[in-house]
């Protein structure tokens, strides 16, 4: 199975991406030792802010391209999320406003996520965990092809979940993560 991995910030010092990949060595160690992970960095797929005048002018760029191009090949998808503001980073959105611009004849059919089943989970320093980002991308996630397995938000980066490693540190909160990332298994 490939998995498309992606955290969902544009920081260099992203505490999501340090959850992200404790999640995908669980996945390949625990729940799919033979998955075929790609991680995409966010940083590779910046664009200048959507707007009709920018798409008119030039088109979509090649970035929106690619990471259309990457969630097709892929089978499921596991993306974690920073919250700023309450929100998915701005980052995030400029690349799903830019790749929901492609028609099918682009290769935009069945929406951004193309129908591929989906993992979001997400971390922040503080008690909520980016639980609101979380809800805005599982609010969305269906009108833009997404079939939301599962999401988890893990509350207390540095406290509750380890600063180094992105490691859950209760036993609770590792065993949802285990669940959630079974529930792309099928």
């Amino acid at each position: 199975m490939k998995i498309l991995a992606l955290a969902a910030s544009n920081s260099s010092r992203s505490i999501n991406r340090r959850l992200l990949a404790h999640a995908v060595e669980v996945l390949r160690a625990e729940v799919m030792p033979d998955a075929e992970v790609t991680i995409l960095d966010l940083h590779a797929l910046e664009m200048p802010i959507y707007s009709a005048d920018r798409q008119r002018e030039g088109g979509v760029p090649e970035p929106a391209k690619r990471f259309r191009a990457a969630i097709g090949a892929a089978d499921a998808l596991l993306f974690a999320f920073a919250e700023h503001n309450g929100h998915p980073s701005a980052a995030y959105k400029n690349l799903i406003d830019w790749t929901s611009r492609l028609r099918p004849e682009d290769g935009g059919a069945k929406g951004v996520y193309q129908g591929k089943p989906m993992v979001i989970i997400g971390t922040s320093p503080g008690a909520g965990g980016a639980r609101r980002a979380l809800a805005s991308v599982k609010s969305g996630a269906p009108s833009a092809g997404g079939e939301l397995r599962a999401d988890l938000f893990f509350p207390n980066f540095g406290t509750e979940v380890d600063a180094e490693t992105g490691r859950p540190v209760s036993a609770e909160m590792q065993a949802a993560l285990r669940g959630a990332l079974r529930t792309l298994a099928g």
